[in-house]
């Protein structure tokens, strides 16, 4: 009994030794294994990951180097096999459903390729959504909504339901929606891949500035031109980290 006690102090100091050292998130010998028949895909493998609030980091890698599991994993929306995670102190890895569905909620902000958006809503409701599932005051979440869409741009365009936006444009909606809760990191998984060139560059452009607004970024891309926007690119290959490197601009 004393020993998982002790355990658990450490984790719990871990957690805010991390907090104070301005660490959001941080992965311990990471896991996630798959058993399929006869066979062990360690999808992720042991990684150790370290990244400070107001980075932007771009985690890179060919199809089926583990860095979409790595995502998942990140964004609480899969839990490892072993290892621990923390994200912001918050010791996730060992938390259950109803607590990592507040997480996503509160601490992370998602960009998807396809952009998921409700066809029939209107970009303003759309920004809401995260508000409207945390128990936001109507007036208190419509006004966060709104000021969401001026740091993407959109005022102008907050009535428009989706099929009346330019795909640049809805991204920018799914970008403002990400930026509502004010989370720890946004997470942007391929974020151009349904965009032309272009449009591509004007969103990795938005990215930028949230950077600088002092936003955390992750980034998940297997393309090398976008991975580039990124400051500091994370190489994943075959469910480890094969390389870390800073990028200059």
């Amino acid at each position: 009994m004393a020993a998982i006690l002790e355990a658990a102090e450490d984790k719990a100091a871990k957690g805010e030794r991390l907090k104070r050292e301005g660490i959001v998130i941080r992965t311990f010998d990471l896991w996630k294994t798959y058993v399929m028949g006869d066979q062990t895909i360690n999808a992720v493998a042991g990684v150790d990951l370290e990244i400070h609030r107001g980075e932007y980091v771009a985690l890179m890698g060919p199809s089926g180097s583990g860095k979409s599991t790595l995502m998942n994993l990140i964004g609480c929306l899969d839990s490892p096999t072993k290892g621990e995670y923390f994200i912001n102190g918050r010791l996730v890895s060992d938390m259950e459903d109803d607590e990592l569905a507040q997480i996503r909620n509160k601490e992370i902000g998602f960009v998807f390729q396809t952009f998921n958006l409700l066809p029939r809503a209107t970009a303003l409701h759309n920004v809401e959504l995260p508000l409207i599932y945390n128990g936001t005051a109507p007036a208190a979440r419509i006004e966060k909504a709104k000021k969401a869409l001026q740091q993407v741009d959109l005022e102008k365009r907050m009535l428009h339901k989706p099929n009346e936006l330019s795909g640049g444009q809805r991204q920018r909606v799914a970008i403002a929606r990400a930026l509502v809760n004010s989370p720890s990191i946004i997470l942007a998984d391929e974020p151009t891949g349904n965009l032309d060139t272009a449009t591509g560059n004007e969103i990795m452009a938005l990215f930028e500035r949230l950077y600088q607004e002092g936003n955390t970024i992750i980034l998940v891309t297997h393309e090398n031109d976008i991975a580039m926007h990124a400051h500091r690119v994370v190489h994943i290959r075959d469910g480890r980290v094969e390389k870390d490197e800073i990028v200059q601009h």
